[in-house]
């Protein structure tokens, strides 16, 4: 039960609650419970030298505590009877997706437990280094399949930026140690309390000081980053508008949202083509038409009138199949360039296992998609420079981000869509875009169909941020940068290095107690 309440006190770290500072203890009372059983399993394996390892069942119940909590506000895709599923069905599906996916997170959570079970050492120094190293080995491990989402990072977002500075230095995964570590420190202070306690001897005050001198020098290594200032040339200045147009999913594919879709973004785009702006930026699949049929609607008509540049959301076509897409169309209505979503949603924009498993799948799943990912290596040239866009879903992987910037990305472009959850889910995603913005150095654009939209600068400040299921628009002047962070320039250096040194330190130590 302790570990289901700590797991919950976690899942509490993020939107819509957003008590982020218990991320820095949440962990630690998963970490004693890990150690202590570990100690007494060890003591039964002397025993009984061929007794298997029980299953892990309080880092599960973490797991299920934390991503399902965080993750909860997926059962919104329930009722999908606007698509024609059944209501008993759609809660079906509803429920199927919110368990697989937090007990996906919760695996991560068990094989860590286990691995700390199997080479976990009596030193607690070893035990911080493998643990914090475990950790960041499974998310980016995690983070490189179809599902990842709930990074242990992203807690502290969008209000700890100071922290979510230490990004700049390896990616999330340095916020994700630092949180780690200091959860470490807590819960082996409280071991080695207990254990002298237990003994009779005197404690050590020093080891209790060392959470909070741990955690106050990686705030200030945050805060020295955070505290640099932003040069803004005024050459490299942007004036860019977003338009939320705020069509609900229930309608969007039917004629009276194509309808919406069509004259809300149309005048959207003439109001902020009046305000001297230099593009404008719409939602993912703003407009729910293929690539062929854009350049006889309204808003195309309206660029050419106008002369602004428009980065419109929209299906791409490839063969028999389409892509989920963002088109830079020019002053004279002419497509510039193309980006192609890369990390599709499984279930909802593709068949995950289609050729083994499709036929079971494809029931359970409330779209016929025939949608088709992106290429992984994709830039995207503007009139005003290359930019990184991230759509939607792929928000959650900074390495798509990190990529595209090393590559000449000059600012950030996230269109999404967002509509059909509670106003956790939006938040949620606009905490992931301003770590992307921070671990890049890059403005941030975020437009989405319901909301949140924002526009945020390097240092993660959102300078704007829309209503929910609002229609909007506004403008914002963001700048170019060509910088280069050392997570963008190195990659997550930080992971490999944690695990070398663990793999070091507990070889080390296995040879002192064998001699």
């Amino acid at each position: 039960m302790a570990a289901l309440i700590s797991g919950i006190f976690m899942g509490l770290t993020v939107a819509p609650f957003n008590a982020w500072f218990l991320a820095w203890i949440a962990l630690a009372p998963l970490w004693v419970l890990v150690i202590e059983e570990s100690k007494k399993l060890e003591g039964k394996r002397k025993n009984f030298p061929l007794s298997p390892f029980p299953f892990p069942l309080s880092p599960l119940l973490w797991g299920i505590g934390y991503h399902g909590l965080a993750l909860s506000w997926i059962t919104g895709i329930h009722p999908m009877t606007w698509m024609g599923v059944p209501w008993l069905a759609s809660l079906g599906i509803a429920l199927f997706c919110w368990t697989f996916i937090t007990l996906w997170g919760a695996a991560l959570v068990a094989i860590w437990a286990i691995a700390m079970r199997t080479i976990s050492s009596q030193n607690k120094f070893t035990r911080l280094l493998i643990g914090t190293a475990l950790w960041c080995g499974l998310e980016s491990l995690w983070s490189n399949g179809a599902l990842w989402w709930t990074t242990i990072s992203y807690t502290q977002a969008p209000y700890n930026l100071v922290i979510l500075h230490l990004g700049q230095l390896s990616g999330s995964s340095a916020v994700t140690a630092a949180i780690v570590a200091v959860n470490g420190l807590v819960a082996e202070a409280w071991i080695q309390g207990k254990s002298k306690k237990v003994e009779g001897r005197s404690k050590n005050s020093f080891f209790y000081l060392l959470p909070f001198a741990f955690c106050l020098i990686i705030h200030l290594i945050g805060f020295s980053l955070y505290s640099r200032p932003l040069t803004q040339p005024p050459e490299t200045a942007l004036k860019v508008g977003i338009i939320q147009g705020n069509v609900p999913n229930e309608i969007k594919l039917y004629p009276e949202g194509f309808r919406r879709a069509i004259e809300g973004y149309t005048t959207g785009y003439l109001t902020l083509a009046n305000q001297g702006i230099n593009a404008v930026l719409t939602p993912e699949g703003a407009l729910p038409f293929f690539q062929r049929d854009l350049k006889n609607t309204s808003l195309i008509s309206a660029i050419r009138e106008k002369g602004v540049v428009a980065w419109i959301g929209a299906f791409g076509e490839r063969g028999r199949s389409y892509t989920n897409s963002l088109f830079t169309f020019t002053g004279n209505g002419e497509i510039f360039s193309r980006y192609d979503k890369a990390k599709l949603v499984p279930i909802g924009e593709y068949v995950p296992f289609e050729e083994i498993l499709g036929g079971i799948i494809q029931r359970l799943s409330p779209l016929d998609e025939h949608q088709v990912p992106g290429s992984s290596n994709q830039v995207f040239n503007t009139p005003f420079g290359r930019a990184i866009v991230g759509i939607c879903y792929e928000s959650a992987f900074s390495e798509q981000f990190r990529r595209q910037a090393a590559a000449g990305g000059q600012f950030i472009l996230s269109p999404s869509n967002d509509a059909h959850y509670s106003a956790a889910m939006p938040a949620q995603h606009h905490a992931q875009d301003i770590m992307r913005a921070i671990e890049t150095d890059r403005w941030g654009v975020r437009a989405t169909n319901t909301g949140y939209s924002a526009f945020v600068d390097p240092h993660g400040r959102t300078l704007w941020i829309s209503g929910h299921n609002t229609y909007e628009t506004h403008v914002e002047t963001i700048y170019r940068r060509q910088t280069q962070t050392f997570y963008v320039r190195w990659g997550d250096w930080l992971t490999p290095l944690l695990l070398g040194l663990a793999a070091l330190a507990w070889f080390l130590e296995r040879q002192v107690k064998t001699d």
